[in-house]
């Protein structure tokens, strides 16, 4: 381990194995992949990131009779291609020889060194000389900037603790790791630490290709099939001519003015895609971030790629499909099925990580979703995580029927969410405006829906993800929808007026307020 930290060894991923917590580092990962149960990171965002990066991995390590999962003659046969996965699957664990003449000897020395003085691990040491002030002095972003959660110039959020500028708080060298993958699929556009390469210190970049997404992961009993079937299939629109490289696998240092090497299968799919430059400054026994570089790593266009793990929806208006946003306040089950309708539909495609899944598999495999909600540019809100039941069993091609009644069951919700929206604003203005004469069509000014809309809501969508999963059963498939959903809106309707039930005026209100709540069973 050196003067480094070297991130094959040192204990700094987070998994469950054998029912308990622990750390480890990415060989013993590797190793006992198929012992571990589940991976613990509490950073989302980075756990993401750590997915696509581990999916790389597989794709070099994973193989039968010497082919591997990557090999670039079976890009041009999915038959073959999935077949090889299916021969690997059998064999239920990676090679450990494998793994270690991949990480000890497939990949230049150093790669996997956080802290390496000339090619640490996903990070650019050539900014100690390029992020520099006026006077030449270095000019760093400070670990505020790297650790997502801390607030920095316009971004207010503080989601763990209290930091400031001016007393920034060095952070453990395995927690800057998950921060600094965060920081390179989900970091932020526009100002950042000016970088001069020429005369001219551009000072501004993109927002990684993750930002305010959402990721969907098929999700096995054990770390090793997940890890498999994370590797993503051959697609179109992927270079298969050109050598396909990791970022700890280059020669050379990236240079931040050259053209972008072309976007092959499937290492620089999953890895190869930031916009950001980062450099860690460690602490002098290297077990501390105490700074750090963060700002751009190119202006040239990003080239359009599908990531497998985003569900991508349409504009309206037409235009290119954008992955699915993350919303802290919309839960795991409103996007259910998406996961299970084919891709067909013209509103929404479903991760390409979720087809041409085995078979066999599916009874067992849940989907776990890593969110960030974000704007496009500086301003981060929430991260979270979830993880479904096995849903995946009822996806269209396995189980037409329920993959249809799953999706009646959510849009039955949402109908019905929609109209609570609307009773609870009329409840409002009708106990509120004694000018109005009830016999008549009341009119609604969105810029005052009252106070009652938004607690309607907040308890509907709670209680309403029990109410899905109940109707969400096979023995529950010629069921209407509507009714359970409509009760759960009446409740919560209630609960929003509370004690103003009591109130003459309020009563009448309450009343018209269901009324149209029970009109939906008359059309639905």
């Amino acid at each position: 381990m050196g003067d480094g930290f070297d991130l094959r060894d040192e204990p700094w991923i987070p998994v469950r194995l054998g029912g308990v917590p622990v750390r480890v580092g990415l060989r013993e990962l590797l190793h006992r992949a198929h012992e571990i149960e589940d991976l613990e990171l509490p950073v989302p965002p980075a756990a993401s990131g750590l997915l696509r990066i581990l999916a790389a991995i597989t794709a070099r390590i994973a193989r039968h009779d010497d082919v591997r999962l990557d090999d670039e003659d079976l890009a041009y046969s999915a038959d073959d291609w999935f077949a090889l996965r299916e021969r690997i699957l059998a064999q239920r664990s990676f090679d450990p020889k494998v793994v270690d003449d991949y990480l000890d000897r497939e990949v230049p020395a150093g790669s996997f060194d956080l802290f390496h003085p000339v090619r640490p691990f996903l990070q650019d040491p050539q900014l100690r000389a390029e992020c520099v002030d006026a006077q030449g002095k270095p000019n760093p972003s400070g670990v505020n900037k790297l650790m997502l959660g801390r607030p920095t110039g316009v971004n207010g959020a503080v989601l763990f603790g209290h930091f400031t500028d001016t007393a920034p708080v060095p952070v453990p060298a395995t927690e800057a790791a998950w921060h600094l993958i965060a920081q390179l699929y989900y970091g932020p556009s526009g100002q950042c630490t000016p970088r001069r390469i020429t005369e001219v210190r551009a000072g501004s970049g993109d927002a990684g290709s993750l930002r305010k997404t959402i990721s969907f992961h098929p999700w096995a009993p054990d770390l090793f099939t997940t890890l498999v079937l994370a590797v993503p299939a051959p697609g179109d629109g992927l270079d298969f001519d050109h050598e396909d490289r990791c970022p700890w696998e280059e020669d050379e240092l990236p240079s931040p003015l050259g053209v972008l090497p072309p976007l092959t299968w499937p290492g620089r799919l999953l890895t190869g895609r930031a916009r950001h430059a980062v450099l860690l400054v460690p602490s002098a026994d290297r077990t501390m971030v105490t700074d750090a570089y963060v700002t751009w790593s190119t202006h040239e266009p990003a080239p359009a790629a599908r990531d497998p793990f985003l569900v991508l929806d349409m504009p309206k208006n037409g235009g290119e499909p954008y992955g699915r946003p993350a919303d802290g306040q919309r839960a795991l089950w409103r996007d259910v099925d998406a996961l299970l309708l084919k891709s067909s539909d013209s509103q929404s495609q479903r991760p390409s990580a979720l087809e041409d899944l085995p078979y066999d598999l599916l009874s067992v495999l849940r989907v776990r979703a890593y969110g960030f909600d974000q704007d496009g540019q500086q301003r981060d809100s929430s991260w979270y995580e979830a993880t479904t039941p096995p849903v995946l069993q009822w996806q269209q091609e396995a189980d037409p029927a329920m993959a249809l009644h799953v999706a009646r069951c959510h849009q039955a919700a949402e109908d019905v969410g929609e109209r609570l929206h609307f009773a609870a604003r009329l409840a409002w203005k009708l106990s509120t405006d004694p000018g109005d004469d009830p016999s008549v069509k009341v009119k609604l000014d969105r810029r005052k829906p009252g106070p009652w809309a938004s607690s309607a809501l907040g308890a509907f969508w709670s209680a309403a993800e029990q109410a899905f999963w109940e109707l969400a059963d096979p023995a529950h498939l010629d069921e209407p929808a509507h009714r359970c959903f409509v009760d759960v809106a009446l409740w919560a309707l209630d609960e929003a007026l509370g004690a103003a039930r009591a109130d003459l005026r309020t009563a009448r209100a309450r009343s018209r307020a269901r009324a149209t709540l029970h009109a939906l069973l008359r059309t639905s």
